[in-house]
């Protein structure tokens, strides 16, 4: 059975920090790219940040410099540090699984796998 399970969401004021961990189980997770989207309401999931199964990082133009992605695969987790955080990074935020390793790994539609979301709220 395969699980994704994010923890590490919350309130903070502008300017703060949060790390979101996934842990995942049921995959094998160093031969798979893992990231992180968000969905604000009224809005599209988007993605975060990619981490790819042979180290490659990406990070969106607005994470870029804030914020952090990283995975052990000892541990079967990814991680998101989320610094210097601001009101429009408020949304729900979930790690995807997708086997590509190449390729469309920034839609949304190219990952099979999900955790359930965790709210991030930052207040102005």
């Amino acid at each position: 059975q395969v699980q994704l399970v994010e923890s590490g969401g919350g309130l903070v004021q502008a300017g703060g920090s949060l790390r979101l961990s996934c842990a995942v189980s049921g995959l094998t997770f160093s031969s798979r790219t893992m990231a992180w989207f968000r969905q604000a309401p009224g809005k599209e999931r988007e993605i975060v940040a990619r981490a790819g199964w042979s180290g490659d990082i990406y990070y969106t133009d607005s994470a870029k410099g804030r914020f952090t992605i990283s995975r052990d695969n000892a541990k079967n987790t990814v991680y998101l540090q989320m610094n210097s955080l601001k009101p429009e990074d408020t949304a729900i935020y979930y790690c995807g699984s997708t086997i590509l390793r190449y390729g469309l790994r920034n839609a949304a539609q190219s990952y099979d796998y999900w955790g359930q979301g965790t709210q991030v709220t930052v207040s102005s």
